[in-house]
């Protein structure tokens, strides 16, 4: 177990080093850097613009700043704003637990209500709960989720006056529970119903290959009762694929997040990163790239590590024996 942990290691250290390469030549290429947002034309030249790009290290070739960022990033200094002067991390530390607050509670609520529904339409097929399920995955799957919040906004904010469309405590307020979880129900609404899709469908696929199991025919030929076939041998059977399931969405959440963080100005890593993209602020996009990479790679190096400890055939397979 402890060789397929080391070659799953092995595997995910390169992939996150390519992405920051990836990320860091995609803004090399881009347009423009901050020096070509300071000033206001005439008190700004070509020389004060050279200048500053030279004192921001942006005159350098690709390979030299990707390799000072790399150096910086392995001794845990992810460098500083170019627009504020703030180290990055604190920046980002500002900004993990409001983006906590929403993923987790999109993710408990996608979880919470997917799985039952998922359950209930697999146990029967045609009814009510099994139309709700295929109703909620054609939202899932054909809504956007920049347009459903946007619909959500236009439908509970402005239309029916209900809820507030936008950050995460009323302007001046002391930033009570109350007043976040008002501002959290639209937003973390739209996670929810964005996500529910492919956990319903795969819960209800995991649920219907189950109860074709001999040992389920065995448990009603018993006498069991309904709820206890349905509980603790067909929900139970389908564990391990619903878990599977779960976990492996979870980096699609955290990509969706960013968009409707966005529309809700919701004072997470998701607005952060459209600002510092705004604002050519390359050091606070590299900083939030790598805690987006390193929280996707970590969550399937736990996948993986789940199928390795539930399936050995899987890290005797892969270790070559």
């Amino acid at each position: 177990m402890l060789h397929y942990i080391r070659k799953r290691l092995l595997t995910v250290i390169p992939v996150f080093f390519g992405i920051t390469l990836c990320v860091f030549l995609f803004l090399h290429l881009g347009p423009g850097t901050i020096a070509d947002l300071m000033g206001d034309g005439s008190s700004f030249n070509d020389t004060d613009r050279a200048a500053l790009e030279a004192q921001l290290g942006l005159d350098q070739p690709f390979l030299v700043r990707y390799g000072h960022w790399l150096g910086d990033l392995l001794q845990g200094d992810l460098g500083s704003s170019y627009q504020t002067g703030r180290p990055v991390a604190e920046t980002i530390g500002q900004r993990v637990v409001p983006s906590l607050i929403l993923t987790g509670t999109g993710v408990v609520l996608a979880v919470a209500l997917a799985i039952p529904l998922g359950v209930a339409a697999a146990w029967k097929p045609g009814s009510f709960w099994d139309k709700l399920a295929s109703g909620c995955a054609m939202v899932s799957f054909g809504v956007p989720g920049f347009l459903l919040s946007l619909m959500a906004v236009y439908v509970f904010s402005i239309t029916l006056g209900w809820l507030p469309s936008a950050r995460m405590y009323t302007t001046g307020s002391t930033g009570t529970l109350p007043d976040l979880l008002r501002h959290l129900i639209l937003p973390a609404a739209v996670i929810c119903v964005s996500n529910m899709g492919e956990l319903v469908k795969q819960t209800r696929s995991a649920c219907l290959e189950t109860l074709g199991e001999d040992y389920i025919r065995t448990a009603w030929a018993k006498g069991l009762r309904g709820r206890v076939v349905m509980v603790r041998h067909m929900f139970r059977g389908s564990l391990i694929p619903i878990v599977t399931t779960v976990l492996s969405h979870i980096p699609h959440i955290i990509g969706g997040s960013v968009v409707v963080e966005r529309v809700f100005g919701w004072p997470g890593m998701g607005s952060l990163m459209f600002s510092a993209i705004n604002n050519r602020d390359f050091t606070i996009v590299m900083g939030v790239t790598v805690v987006i990479a390193l929280t996707v790679l970590c969550t399937n190096l736990l996948l993986d590590l789940v199928y390795g400890l539930v399936d050995p055939r899987v890290r005797y397979g892969r270790c070559g024996g």
